[in-house]
């Protein structure tokens, strides 16, 4: 006997350090995103779907991003505070609730939830993934994981050793770490052909994951691509695209009222350097769109478009230059926030929800669109009721907190507390740069956001 559920898919896409404003959206960020920037297939998602484009992350750094996601609560009451971390094995995941009921959980890309633990297995099927609640695990190396290995660590450094270009791809990477910095001086296209890219490899494989998996019972696949994160180096064929493109210049800021700590990370880079690392950074993020492209035309083909939910997001974004900076791990916008869309049956397209989401939302929201019960007495909350079109309100406010900072960004506002005590105040309405610190002349102001924000954090789990 055949069968084929009727039971919706997931199709859960998420980049590696992709801030929220380099996308081509129908609001476009004209004061921000760079003209010349193509990503087509995301604009459709948000032509049929719903953007959000103030969805904050919980802590912007890889693993903690990651396990609060997996787990729908706030990383920091996990113990996660930076990459050294491991997903607890007594808190359940929302792949484990999809898997329980009747899903087929499938992965193929970095996941980062034992980022310390360096070996994926060779076909990334290590057993600590079927622990999470993958059926279908292929999990891969993040980007300078990759890189950085002389010997294969997983399924994709297998591939390129299968294909003679490991040893290639290794020394490049020796080479850009010894030259200055992966920022400064790294920032130069890869080594390895399209084909052969990891983002190319994820997204093949991911594609045929759409081909050939059964219909007999629902699916939810975690696309998990390891751009458009640093060092900025895609495929010449996308290189060449960006190449004479402007770009919009960074933030320029005196660092006047920023905390030490922030001062200390700044990078001596030219303009054009910056320039360079932005055309880089747009040519990795296209070769991302174009691989979601060949995703949806295997859902298409497959008669599954219809009924599967995709969703798009990113564990954190990048601040390129801006206030000086690069990478992430910092309390500023780009860092913080990143792209959120969400499509799919039922989903009334065309739609902007200027509402504050956490990225531990997407937990119980996907649980709560294919009708799976929402795991119990987590932090997250499902926005279900806006892409149902029931309310345009969600969260008063976001927070987010890794061991430099903890921080509170409402409409109007952000609050950010220091490790060291060094407060951070800025009027987001008039001040959307964060440039100017008024927190000394807004003691109440101050007060009241520090009370909730450390209200938003419940005791530790672990």
């Amino acid at each position: 006997m055949n069968r084929k559920t009727d039971k919706p898919n997931v199709l859960f896409i998420m980049s590696d350090q992709h801030r929220y404003d380099y996308v081509e959206t129908p609001e476009s960020y004209a004061d921000k995103a760079p003209e010349a920037l193509k990503t087509p297939n995301l604009r459709r998602l948000t032509e049929i779907g719903v953007n959000f484009p103030n969805c904050t992350v919980n802590a912007p750094v890889c693993a903690p991003s990651r396990i609060g996601l997996a787990a729908g609560i706030q990383p920091s009451r996990l113990g996660s505070l930076g990459n050294g971390s491991f997903y607890p094995t007594a808190i359940p995941t929302y792949y484990q609730q999809l898997r329980d009921h009747g899903y087929r959980v499938g992965c193929v890309g970095k996941l980062d939830l034992a980022k310390p633990d360096g070996y994926n297995g060779r076909y990334g099927d290590r057993p600590r993934a079927y622990g999470w609640g993958f059926t279908h695990p292929e999990e891969c190396e993040g980007k300078m994981h990759a890189g950085k290995s002389a010997t294969p660590i997983g399924p994709y450094t297998n591939y390129l050793e299968e294909k003679g270009l490991l040893v290639k791809f290794h020394q490049d990477y020796r080479n850009r770490s010894s030259s200055g910095g992966w920022i400064k001086n790294g920032s130069y296209d890869s080594v390895l052909e399209t084909e052969d890219f990891e983002d190319t490899y994820i997204g093949r494989r991911s594609t045929e994951f759409i081909e050939n998996i059964p219909d007999d019972f629902p699916w939810h696949l975690f696309v998990s691509f390891v751009g458009p994160h640093d060092p900025f180096d895609p495929p010449t064929e996308y290189g060449d695209m960006y190449r004479q493109a402007d770009m919009p210049a960074p933030i320029a800021d005196d660092m006047h009222g920023k905390p030490e700590w922030v001062k200390n990370r700044t990078v001596d880079i030219t303009p054009e350097q910056v320039k360079i690392t932005r055309q880089q950074y747009c040519a990795a993020t296209q070769l991302i769109d174009d691989q979601i492209g060949n995703m949806l035309n295997a859902l298409e083909q497959r008669g599954m478009l219809q009924n599967t939910y995709i969703i798009y997001s990113s564990d954190h974004g990048e601040m390129l230059g801006d206030h000086g900076l690069y990478t992430k791990s910092v309390p500023y916008e780009a860092s913080l926030r990143v792209p959120l869309i969400i499509a799919g049956p039922g989903i009334n397209g065309q739609r902007t929800s200027n509402s504050l989401v956490e990225l531990i939302d997407i937990n119980p929201t996907i649980c709560d669109l294919v009708g799976v019960p929402v795991l119990e007495n987590i932090d997250g909350q499902s926005v279900v009721p806006i892409l149902n079109g029931d309310t345009e309100s969600h969260r008063d406010n976001a927070v987010s907190r890794l061991q430099n900072f903890t921080c509170i960004r409402t409409e109007t506002h952000k609050l950010i507390e220091s490790r060291d005590g060094f407060i951070e105040l800025y009027d987001l309405q008039n001040d959307p740069d964060e440039l100017d610190n008024i927190a000394d002349d807004n003691p109440q102001l101050v007060e009241e956001l520090t009370s909730v924000m450390n209200s938003r954090y419940g005791p530790s789990l672990v």
